[in-house]
């Protein structure tokens, strides 16, 4: 056998040839187009966000943050959230735990008409308020019998605030209970654990994230609530003035309070997103 034909042998053939390299993607610069819109986008939206900051965040703020208009507005803010979230959380748990752990009939439609409120327009929502509570609604009269008066007062003001944001916490609540690993809570009631014991130790520190998130995105949405609010309740100020309804008055008037309650609102705004994105986080994490 010749060289030459020794070497033409020895050539791999042409299925066994090795695989080239991967080559390296090449970095391609930005579309135009999808990058002007972008950039109008996030323009439109930071703008307004911006201009409320420089005009509120001035040498008056500090001045202005102290008068008796922002101070009702947030004293009033802070207590009826308050209320609200405390309300939530004991009325909206069990809520919660059941629509995640039970199946009965009707689930679908309940879980449907507790999720009605996100969508529902606020002002909607309170029409129905003051046609359920007010003195000529269905629990009116028999509540003006009583000596109780539910319109127009603080407690029109957690109503309305419930109505409209307790359901956030129910979804994330619902959704955080069926993340528990049932096998875990099976475990603890082999050992002897009754139900609550259970429920304590095992399912409510597992949800816990959820349940914290959840009421993050309760209290923002109650201390956002407008239209609920100045229909239930109205616009009294030390009595049923939020700062929505303070912004709103205020515009009427003097632009100093409404500028410097629109930035603490903006500020407030940003810490909840931020905290709910640390959550998220530290819940995909796990």
């Amino acid at each position: 056998m010749s060289h030459r034909d020794y070497a033409l042998t020895r050539q791999p053939s042409p299925e066994r040839r090795p695989a080239p390299p991967p080559t390296q993607h090449r970095r391609r610069g930005v579309p135009t187009l999808p990058l002007a819109l972008s950039a109008l986008l996030v323009l439109f939206l930071v703008l307004p966000v911006l201009a409320l900051l420089l005009r509120g965040l001035n040498a008056q703020f500090l001045p202005t943050l102290l008068g008796p208009v922002v101070l009702d507005a947030l004293r009033i803010s802070l207590l009826t959230t308050g209320c609200t979230m405390l309300l939530t959380v004991l009325l909206g748990t069990p809520v919660a735990w059941l629509l995640a752990r039970y199946d009965f009939p009707g689930k679908t439609a309940l879980d449907t008409l507790l999720d009605l409120p996100i969508v529902l327009p606020p002002v909607v929502a309170g029409v129905g308020l003051l046609l359920a509570f007010g003195r000529n609604g269905l629990l009116g009269a028999p509540l003006e019998l009583a000596g109780i008066s539910v319109a127009f007062s603080f407690a029109a003001v957690v109503m309305a605030q419930l109505f409209v944001a307790a359901p956030f916490y129910l979804r994330t609540a619902k959704a955080g209970f069926m993340s528990v690993d049932r096998d875990v809570e099976d475990a603890a009631r082999t050992d002897g654990a009754d139900r609550w014991t259970v429920f304590r130790y095992i399912t409510w520190p597992l949800a816990f994230t959820f349940l914290l998130e959840g009421l993050v995105l309760t209290w923002a949405r109650a201390l956002g609530e407008f239209g609920a609010t100045i229909l239930f309740a109205g616009s009294l100020q030390g009595k049923t003035r939020t700062i929505t309804l303070a912004i709103y008055s205020a515009l009427e008037s003097d632009l100093a309070p409404a500028l410097v309650l629109s930035s603490v609102m903006v500020l407030v705004a940003f810490t909840v997103l931020a905290v709910v994105r640390r959550l998220g986080r530290t819940e995909t994490s796990r």
